[in-house]
């Protein structure tokens, strides 16, 4: 089988599909060196409340809008935001079965000391990927020693020699940022993600699809929760267009 790498942003309690594909993977990378973008997933998630997905959020101090997720910080008021946070987790999932064990592992995370997101988001994922039983290595990317600034294909093919990968592996959501004839062209495989069209019972609400990784644990019992990191396939991409192939 061909060594696999995968990389993704730092996500806080990201959707399944982030951990099928660290699963799926011999090496993982976290790209705390990227840049922070507002609106993404990195400091905020969806979870059921009253069978409805509602947004939350994790405050970060203000700074530039080019500020690498490394550079960013929780606000100075996370501690009293985490509890609020707890209480509200609390309520929306009081019924579900595995309300005491994910509610201890969320409060664990939340209590981790450190500020720095990218940090702080590195620790929620490995405790995560614990609890699951996830043994993928976990690289951090500025550690790397790659260029502050490179085009994103030109970055994958560094990590993926550096770290000795033979395939690249990246969620379906970038089927159109990456020409799989530009990575075989420099014998690197290219394949994506995609999650199969899966559900769970979220008590007697029609279900949700996407949320939060702690709904998934909410629901499924660890054993359930592993059987559900195998529900996906692999594909092959469309190729890019040729503005990408030459970059």
């Amino acid at each position: 089988m061909l060594r696999t790498v995968s990389m993704m942003q730092p996500y806080l309690f990201p959707y399944l599909g982030y951990f099928q594909l660290i699963a799926r993977s011999d090496v993982f990378v976290l790209g705390d060196d990227l840049q922070y973008v507002k609106g993404s997933w990195i400091n905020r998630n969806r979870v059921l409340a009253n069978g409805e997905p509602k947004l939350i959020t994790f405050p970060l101090r203000k700074a530039s809008q080019f500020t690498a997720i490394n550079q960013r910080w929780l606000c100075d008021e996370f501690e009293q935001e985490s509890q609020k946070l707890l209480k509200t987790l609390e309520y929306f999932y009081s019924r579900a079965p595995h309300k005491a064990e994910v509610t201890t592992l969320v409060r664990q995370i939340l209590a981790h000391p450190e500020r720095n997101l990218a940090r702080f988001i590195e620790n929620s994922i490995r405790r995560i990927c614990a609890y699951l039983q996830i043994a993928t290595p976990i690289r951090i990317g500025s550690e790397l020693g790659l260029p502050a600034r490179m085009d994103k294909q030109e970055r994958i093919l560094s990590i993926a020699e550096k770290l000795n990968a033979e395939l690249y592996i990246n969620p379906i959501g970038g089927t159109t940022l990456y020409s799989p004839a530009f990575f075989r062209a420099h014998g690197l495989a290219l394949r994506f993600l995609r999650m199969d069209d899966l559900s769970y019972p979220q008590l007697n609400h029609p279900f949700v699809p996407s949320l939060s990784i702690i709904d998934v644990l909410m629901f499924n019992s660890r054993s359930e929760a592993q059987a559900l990191l195998k529900r996906f396939t692999l594909v092959e991409g469309i190729e890019a267009p040729a503005r990408l192939q030459d970059a």
